[in-house]
């Protein structure tokens, strides 16, 4: 890599506020990150931090400028949105050859992550594939901070949708993700898949990995469509959910042991399309 910043400061390796925005905190990562655009490695770094920019729930990463091919970026005006990433004024525009993608990456305001650089993640994923160790990872990076843990269980559940029961298993496998109601995955003969209606959507997570498998409701009356998911290859980690089926209980009826659950309100409750 190349950078006229070389000789980044190091990161102090405990979480802290940064003394320029208060909202703003990060801490190191030893997770040894990589991002491609095409065939070319922009980002190659084994000393990455993570930063939490203010109302974003989710972590961005920072990278010293000598991870990063700076040859490939060119600096550029500061985007329209005067709010863009904690008062960013600095930008730039990835150039490749005869592609350029204007407002790429930018470096943060103050001391504390001086010669550092991060790229733009949500909404439009700049980068192709962004890879921790050798595990490829989608839409943000993994919070160290949050959990997702999937459990088998014998816990007799139910999914109704518009009073039919749709779902009915005494083998789910529970999915717990910190700040997320708990997902109950059905085995497929658990679930009466002839209800609905296969769709072309598809979804990533950083925790699960793809979904690409997704089911309608085809019975009509007010519900949301891309209803239940599925993952056919799952991230090891949670490799125990491959081809389950599971349902957003923010818009079914769950049942389990006989009591009705409290439909919760998350992000997801709102339609996917």
């Amino acid at each position: 890599m190349t950078t006229p910043n070389e000789g980044a400061e190091a990161v102090p390796a405990v979480r802290r506020r940064s003394e320029s925005f208060d909202s703003v905190v990060w801490e190191p990562s030893e997770r040894w990150v990589r991002a491609t655009k095409g065939d070319v490695t922009v980002v190659d770094s084994r000393r990455p931090v993570l930063v939490w920019e203010p109302a974003r729930p989710v972590p961005l990463y920072a990278f010293p400028a000598g991870d990063i091919r700076m040859d490939l970026l060119r600096r550029t005006e500061r985007p329209a949105n005067p709010r863009r990433h904690a008062g960013a004024t600095v930008f730039y525009d990835l150039v490749l050859a005869d592609l350029k993608i204007a407002a790429a990456a930018w470096t943060y305001p103050g001391e504390e992550l001086a010669g550092h650089v991060s790229f733009e993640w949500f909404g439009r994923e700049v980068l192709d594939h962004w890879y921790e160790e050798e595990e490829e990872i989608f839409v943000h990076p993994r919070d160290p901070h949050k959990r997702v843990d999937a459990l088998p269980s014998t816990r007799h559940v139910q999914v109704e949708i518009e009073g039919t029961v749709v779902a009915d298993t005494r083998a789910p496998i529970l999915l717990f993700e910190t700040h997320l109601p708990v997902r109950y995955y059905f085995p497929r003969e658990d679930v009466r898949l002839e209800l609905f209606t296969r769709t072309d959507a598809r979804t990533r997570c950083p925790y699960k990995g793809v979904a690409t498998e997704y089911w309608s409701w085809a019975g009509g009356g007010d519900v949301r469509p891309d209803i239940a998911w599925s993952y056919p290859d799952p991230l090891p980690g949670v490799r125990i959910i491959k081809d389950l089926v599971a349902f957003y209980d923010e818009s079914v009826d769950i049942v389990v042991e006989g009591e009705r659950q409290e439909r919760p309100v998350t992000f997801f409750s709102k339609p996917s399309r």
